[in-house]
């Protein structure tokens, strides 16, 4: 993978790689932005199965033109935005119903993996 040198690089595409400099030691990398095609094909692919592995990921991301990385971190994203949806979903359920439902353990795992989640582009 890469490496990021200590407080190098000022250009976004430097030795570092694609890294933004916010000042001095504040390196942040660059989100990728997807194609709308891109986005509908993953869409699709996750509809059928929520978790790419192996050959699979790899040919899908021959085919949108991406890295292996990318599919696997948009997935990884985008089964969080998912658990997020149906926490959501079910607390709306339960609240057409007078339901107040307490905070559960499953809800801080969610805010947890959010602060998680990462963009990468190679």
């Amino acid at each position: 993978g890469l490496e990021l040198s200590h407080c190098v690089g000022t250009n976004s595409l430097g030795p570092g790689g694609p890294w933004r400099s916010g000042g001095p030691c504040k390196m942040k990398r660059v989100r990728t932005v997807f194609k709308p095609e891109q986005l509908e094909r993953l869409e699709q692919e996750f509809l059928k199965q929520q978790y790419m592995v192996g050959t699979e990921r790899v040919d899908l991301a021959a085919t949108l033109h991406l890295t292996e990385t990318q599919v696997k971190v948009w997935f990884q994203n985008r089964r969080i935005k998912w658990r997020k949806q149906s926490m959501e979903q079910k607390a709306a359920k339960l609240s057409q119903f007078g339901v107040i439902q307490p905070a559960t353990a499953d809800s801080t795992d969610i805010k947890d993996h959010e602060e998680d989640t990462v963009d990468v582009e190679l």
